[in-house]
């Protein structure tokens, strides 16, 4: 019940639907030959190049080496699109300067994939994909997109009642998609797709990537869809591997241990961490 409670009062915060900020996820290929994986030692350069940066933006490091800018909230999206379009000019000239470039394709297709951030999160998160299949690793060292953060609106039914926002997002999902598809596929798996990104996404779990039950209200849906996806992980303090335990929900965390084996007591802490490990729609 306390883990129920903690989850329906932090999402959804509600109000006036007027922010908006945007994460751009770029490939870092070399500028005379893009068909070719860059180095570890390039890429390491690149990203430090970005960060030395005055940018509006946080630059971050996805785990296959791809840079992304996450936008400042802006009150418009002109104010967003202004904000970030500075910073890629900046971004692509300190990267120029090393003869790479950004490129906005939403599947890198070189091969093989190459993790270039070592961490126990992101060992953990590799160790638990590979149960599935490639997908996981396609996803995190090969996978970029545009996500875009939008208010969730007003408390109350209507227009800009964050029920109908939430429910609208979802139901545009497919329609977004197709419109924005940007990572076509002439081998493998997805051969023939227009957005293979998706097709990884599509294989990467059978719950922690789907949208939660739209029939339920917002943050009651939402609570469930939490509390019912497998724990990825669950960290040490102590310097060893996070466990990765094995069809354990954080329903069933809370409850039990995992196969017979006791886990340790899971805390508030956990239960935020978990929460970053999902990846809705």
């Amino acid at each position: 019940t306390q883990a129920e409670h903690l989850i329906h009062g932090i999402c959804f915060k509600t109000g006036p639907p007027r922010l908006i900020g945007a994460e751009l996820e770029w490939l870092v290929v070399d500028a005379e030959r893009p068909g070719l994986r860059v180095t570890p030692e390039r890429l390491r350069a690149a990203h430090a190049a970005a960060r030395a940066l005055p940018l509006n933006s946080r630059v971050t490091v996805e785990p296959g080496g791809q840079l992304e800018l996450s936008s400042a909230p802006a009150t418009s999206l002109t104010g967003c699109v202004d904000r970030l379009q500075d910073d890629l000019t900046a971004v692509r000239a300190a990267l120029r300067e090393q003869g790479l470039v950004l490129h906005g394709l939403g599947r890198d297709p070189r091969l093989p994939y190459r993790r270039l951030l070592n961490s126990p999160r992101y060992d953990a998160m590799e160790a638990y994909f590979d149960r599935t299949g490639p997908a996981g690793r396609a996803m995190m060292c090969a996978s970029a997109s545009v996500q875009v953060c939008v208010d969730a609106g007003y408390e109350e039914p209507g227009v800009l009642g964050h029920g109908r926002r939430w429910r609208l997002a979802h139901l545009l999902g497919a329609v977004l998609v197709a419109a924005f598809a940007n990572s076509p596929a002439h081998e493998g798996p997805y051969a023939g797709w227009r957005c293979s990104r998706q097709g990884i996404w599509n294989d990467l779990d059978s719950r922690r990537t789907l949208a939660p039950p739209l029939e339920a209200r917002p943050r009651d849906g939402w609570v469930r869809q939490a509390l019912d996806t497998e724990v990825m992980c669950v960290r040490s303090y102590e310097g060893e591997a996070w466990d990765v335990p094995r069809g354990t929900t954080f329903r069933d965390w809370l409850r039990a241990g995992d196969e017979g084996r006791a886990l340790r007591a899971p805390t508030a802490e956990d239960l935020d961490y978990h929460l970053t490990t999902l990846f809705p729609p």
